[in-house]
């Protein structure tokens, strides 16, 4: 503990802020088939399932993704019929409430496609993907990410049909400038589809996006790690709406319980359309955001500063051990840095990475960074 203390000049401290980005690339492999869903983990309560990098039962697994599917109340699919009808519809509520919020009136505001709220057209039917944190960090990186479907008609593993080759990409293309910021869930980015296999008569969402047609396909919040993804990718937004199935490609003989993907949300529990969804994904890639603060403090040791040291050893019969003669001027060797409170408490140690000498004719300046 020291006995002599100097106090930092405010103009010695300064404050910076740093992000850190990490690029993310999730295979398709690791969601549908290396591990032949061993690292897919099923719930009892059947609203989600988790998706791990390894056999979920390996000590080694990570955490990585969520999935789950749902509908508002007043979708066209909805009916107490259909399987977990009630389960799909609080999966909605709760993403919506979390995410969209409240109206004026209290409700639950529903997915609007372009995020102004105003009206236009709603995302009454989605699939939930939730990052981990592990992933995600403090936030995805705005204009970063990419989710690359396979769309093709047939569902077929073998590889030889348009399953495997006609893919759509969705892309939050306007993130980096064209963000929302009206959830209470933080900023959010529209996902934009684009591909061959889109219904070429459906208009551009932005024709500043060039030629392709760019279609609004679902909601990406950054901070929250969660993406939106409408139904209607493997609906009425192709060109030729592909077919859904209740088993996993592996155990799927060609043309066996295919669904369109409304057969799949009324028809399924949430587990099998997670599965449905999930096995249709290329192909996910993003960059995370780390924000690292730091406050930078200029430790400063004048000339006449520190030249004595308070540790016991510094004396022997009280006679300064680093001095030869009486007339020697006196000599200390900084080791270390403390940062304490108005009260005398140390709050922070930073250590040097070798004594630095320090005496009469000599002075420096320490900078301790405080990273938080």
């Amino acid at each position: 503990m020291a006995t002599s203390f100097k106090t930092i000049n405010p103009k010695d401290v300064v404050s910076t802020r740093n992000m850190l980005h990490e690029a993310i690339p999730i295979t398709g492999s690791i969601l549908s088939g290396t591990y032949a869903d061993a690292n897919i983990k099923n719930f009892s309560h059947g609203m989600f399932q988790s998706t791990y990098d390894y056999p979920y039962l390996s000590s080694s697994a990570n955490h990585i993704i969520d999935f789950t599917v749902g509908y508002a109340n007043s979708s066209g699919l909805s009916a107490s019929s259909n399987t977990q009808n009630a389960k799909k519809i609080n999966i909605y509520n709760e993403m919506a409430q979390i995410l969209a919020g409240f109206d004026q009136s209290n409700a639950v505001r529903r997915f609007d496609e372009d995020g102004d709220l105003t009206g236009g057209t709603k995302i009454d039917e989605a699939c939930f993907i939730n990052f981990t944190r592990l992933l995600a960090k403090d936030e995805i990186k705005k204009g970063s990410f990419t989710i690359t479907l396979n769309v093709g008609e047939d569902y077929d593993p073998t590889g030889a049909s348009a399953f495997n080759t006609k893919v759509i990409n969705l892309t939050d293309k306007s993130g980096s400038t064209g963000y929302k910021v009206n959830s209470p869930a933080g900023e959010y980015g529209i996902l934009y589809a684009t591909g061959s296999a889109l219904e070429t008569g459906i208009p551009a969402e932005n024709p500043n996006f060039g030629p392709n047609g760019y279609v609004a396909a679902g909601l990406l919040y950054y901070q929250a790690g969660i993406a939106v993804v409408t139904a209607s990718v493997f609906g009425n937004l192709l060109s030729t709406p592909c077919t859904m199935s209740t088993a996993s490609p592996a155990a799927l003989p060609p043309s066996t319980n295919l669904l369109s993907i409304e057969g799949v949300l009324t028809g399924s529990a949430i587990s099998g359309a997670c599965d449905d969804f999930r096995h249709r994904i290329n192909n996910i890639q993003f960059n995370n955001t780390t924000e690292l603060n730091s406050t930078i403090y200029f430790c400063r040791a004048n000339h006449n500063d520190f030249n004595y040291s308070s540790n016991p050893t510094y004396l022997s019969a009280s006679k300064l051990v680093v001095k030869n003669n009486s007339t020697d001027s006196p000599v200390s060797y900084a080791t270390t840095v403390g940062l304490y409170s108005a009260d005398s408490e140390l709050l922070a140690v930073a250590k040097l990475s070798e004594p630095l000498k320090k005496d009469p004719s000599t002075e420096f300046t320490l900078r301790v960074r405080l990273d938080y």
